[in-house]
């Protein structure tokens, strides 16, 4: 019998020959269209790495993020490779691999500006941010402590382009996404950064902890031979800093912390 249920799951293997998984595809510089046709960005080199680790081809479906954890959930998909933030309620209904990047908020400010390395600094300034944004309610709740205006604008592109033109004196943003403005445009720099704690993970249904497994353990090599401190350096201009989820395997599969997280002595190898 466990002979047989052996040969049974070697053949499901063999057969997997394909993965469907989706992403943001306007979520710069994580997943954004190209020249062409297509995407590209650093969850798009992400994803086609691990399919080239497990030997499967990857089918990238770009599409809105409203619509992908219920595609992943019908079926649709078998996993999610777009940057997605593991929280507790999320957990709780999906399974999560450990996280890949830290996601925190972070400040571009004009190039020539002082470097803020205290929230205090900005006293009296404007900020700008993408509207409706995490980072607009954000800087919105500290308003009144920090003594800041906050200015809120369609996008973040626009926002950024307030601190260059000088109407703000900041924009904060995820700190990916600053890190990419700053590298496009030499007329902004990085300044403060305000850690969450939170990290990006790809989710999967519940029922597949082993289809989980297996990207997680090649997620976990490509920390350990530094291919995603490499991506993290080619598409946001950031050496990942150590202890940092870049680099950082995790034991176990899954967040620490988190619902769906199994610790049974699994350690990192590749």
């Amino acid at each position: 019998m466990i002979g047989a249920a052996l040969a049974a799951l070697a053949c499901a293997a063999v057969a997997q020959e394909k993965y469907t998984v989706a992403l943001d595809g306007t979520f710069a510089p994580h997943a954004m269209p190209k020249l062409g046709g297509g995407v590209e960005g650093f969850n798009v080199d992400l994803a086609n790495l691990i399919g080239e680790r497990l030997g499967v081809e990857m089918d990238i479906v770009a599409t809105q993020f409203s619509g992908i954890l219920p595609g992943l959930q019908a079926g649709t998909y078998d996993f999610v490779v777009a940057p997605t933030t593991i929280t507790q309620e999320r957990a709780e209904n999906l399974l999560f691999s450990e996280g890949y990047l830290n996601t925190d908020f972070q400040f571009l400010i004009p190039a020539d500006a002082e470097d803020v390395t205290d929230l205090k600094q900005l006293a009296g300034k404007t900020v700008a941010v993408n509207k409706g944004s995490a980072y607009d309610s954000w800087a919105r709740g500290l308003a009144e402590e920090i003594g800041w205006t906050v200015e809120s604008y369609g996008t973040n592109t626009d926002a950024v382009q307030a601190v260059i033109a000088g109407r703000a004196d900041a924009n904060v943003a995820g700190n990916t996404v600053s890190a990419w403005a700053a590298k496009k445009n030499s007329a902004v720099k990085l300044s403060y950064l305000h850690e969450t704690g939170l990290v990006w993970g790809m989710p999967f249904r519940q029922d597949d902890a082993a289809t989980r497994d297996k990207v997680e353990a090649v997620i976990e090599c490509l920390k350990i031979d530094g291919t995603i401190a490499g991506l993290s350096e080619k598409w946001f201009g950031v050496t990942p800093a150590a202890g940092s989820a870049a680099v950082t395997p995790q034991p176990g599969f899954g967040q620490p912390g988190f619902p769906g997280y199994e610790d049974g002595g699994h350690k990192p190898s590749c």
